[in-house]
């Protein structure tokens, strides 16, 4: 770890692993700390979205991630009669040019951490066991952290904090910060187990639309484990240990063949929706559950956290770099919305549930997300239809001018930005620390051959698309508009170098 570290994170889930990804690959000097001795051991977040599979991808990790997950089994319900029937749990989705990777992985939590902290390592860093933030304070130039280890007490002086240590945040409280919202008076448990007496080729669902006695019970993909889901009394005592988890499973199934044999993690919480009066204070950020949290019906919670943690990592290293103090406005302004539709989703999916009648569509995937309203969306001149600033970029399949199949999103893999000049020749204005240009056309470095790029983007020729180190559309103009873009690239700190010789 670097001695003297310009970033702390507090909190090393999948938030904290994502931010600390961020800032390792930009050699950016960090600390990641995490108070609990070991890693997290539960499933819990065991669903990833579209969306999130493209962050994963960009990181690196997305193979691995593959290879120790697998796919959602159908749905199977059964009938109070013991019959049963089998149903998508989501739609199902082909992948397209656009969209590479349609459908929802499965990954419990406690492998694609690991997956996070193998890559980690890689890059040289790991995280801080044992080790609790006890208090901070800030001023105008850094913040001041007081840490707690096996080692003793420690103070850590930094340029910014984050808080990405749950929902039961310390630095949410230390700040004041609000967490408004509402109980949702729905009680649950999860517990990872093994058991006998089911098949792993089914999520098996009891007693569906009966808000009181639900049950799920789903194979863990990766695992010879199961992950049983229940709706629990919000007042009644409830048993976690393996005798307990077999009594539940038995009255709720109905059933003497299915056997707990054995506890591996188990959990019980009151469901809620809430939501952080403010992602900022001053030098300190909150991320991931410490700024929302909400059922977790239709798999939303992880990957709006790593979404967060991908939107604030970049901005933090680019002001770090000399980028304007006002790029990190825009994390709240962008994210802080995501959270708010996405906890009405959450709450709206659950109330189906109780009724027996859920269904995940598209909203789910989180590809539709964007930024349009942000400060940071760029259009030169204004567009009416097709893509916009602020949209996801689309991936696109491609050739390279020596022949070779690549994809866009392979061209946007690092943390670079990338301008794509449809059909223009920008010369010298391509000459910049942290921007690569690519030309997409007949006579450029990247052929647009089956026509995808044209079909997503919607371009004339002279069109540029800037896209951001998120993945996200940052301006579209016009090749005779590049002084505009070229003073939106200098507040990114990406100044011009001297024209070359051409």
């Amino acid at each position: 770890m670097h001695s003297s570290p310009d970033i702390l994170v507090c909190g090393a889930g999948a938030t904290g692993l994502t931010l600390a990804l961020e800032f390792a690959r930009r050699g950016i000097p960090f600390r990641l700390i995490e108070k609990s001795a070991t890693p997290f051991p539960g499933s819990r977040g065991k669903g990833i979205q579209p969306r999130t599979q493209e962050i994963f991808e960009d990181l690196g990790i997305l193979d691995a991630l593959f290879a120790a997950g697998g796919i959602y089994p159908p749905a199977r319900t059964y009938r109070d009669d013991g019959s049963w029937f089998d149903a998508d749990i989501a739609e199902r989705v082909e992948p397209t040019a656009a969209e590479p990777h349609p459908s929802a992985l499965m990954v419990p939590q406690f492998l694609t951490e690991r997956v996070m902290r193998d890559r980690l390592a890689e890059l040289g860093h790991q995280v801080e066991w044992g080790t609790e933030l006890t208090g901070f304070d800030q001023d105008a130039n850094g913040v001041t952290a007081r840490v707690h280890s096996a080692g003793g007490d420690t103070t850590v002086r930094v340029r910014y904090l984050i808080g990405a240590d749950g929902g039961h945040s310390y630095v949410r409280g230390a700040l004041g910060v609000p967490f408004a919202g509402r109980s949702l008076g729905a009680r649950a448990i999860v517990a990872d187990v093994i058991l006998s007496g089911l098949g792993r080729d089914a999520w098996h669902q009891f007693n569906m639309g009966d808000r009181h006695r639900m049950m799920a019970i789903c194979p863990l993909a990766g695992t010879g484990l199961f992950q049983v889901q229940a709706a629990v009394a919000s007042d009644a005592p409830v048993d976690l240990t393996g005798h307990g988890l077999a009594a539940l499973v038995a009255e709720r199934s109905g059933r003497d063949d299915i056997k707990v044999q054995s506890v591996s993690w188990a959990s019980d919480y009151q469901m809620s929706a809430r939501l952080a009066g403010q992602y900022r204070a001053g030098r300190v950020f909150l991320a991931g559950d410490a700024a929302h949290v909400h059922p977790p019906t239709g798999g939303q919670g992880l990957n709006t956290s790593v979404q967060d943690a991908y939107n604030l990592g970049w901005k933090l290293a680019a002001v770090l770099k000399g980028a304007d103090q006002a790029l990190l406005d825009t994390y709240e302004a962008e994210r802080r919305p995501v959270a708010e539709s996405m906890l009405g989703l959450s709450t709206r999916l659950l109330q189906a549930q109780q009724h027996g009648d859920m269904r995940r569509g598209r909203e789910v995937r989180q590809l539709d997300i964007g930024y349009r309203d942000s400060a940071l969306a760029l259009e030169l001149p204004a567009r009416i239809h097709g893509l916009r600033a602020g949209d996801r970029a689309p991936d696109a399949p491609v050739r390279g001018a020596s022949g070779q199949p690549t994809r866009l999103f392979q061209l946007f893999q690092g943390t670079h930005w990338t301008l794509l000049a449809y059909q223009a020749r920008l010369g010298a204005f391509a000459t910049r620390a942290g921007l690569r240009v690519r030309h997409v056309g007949p006579d450029g470095d990247t052929v647009d051959a089956w026509s995808h790029v044209q079909d997503a983007y919607g371009l004339a020729p002279g069109d540029c698309v800037l896209v951001r180190p998120d993945g996200y559309v940052a301006a579209i103009a016009h090749a005779g508009r590049l002084a505009e873009l070229d003073a939106y690239l200098r507040r990114m700190a990406m100044p011009a170098y001297a024209a070359r010789a051409d």
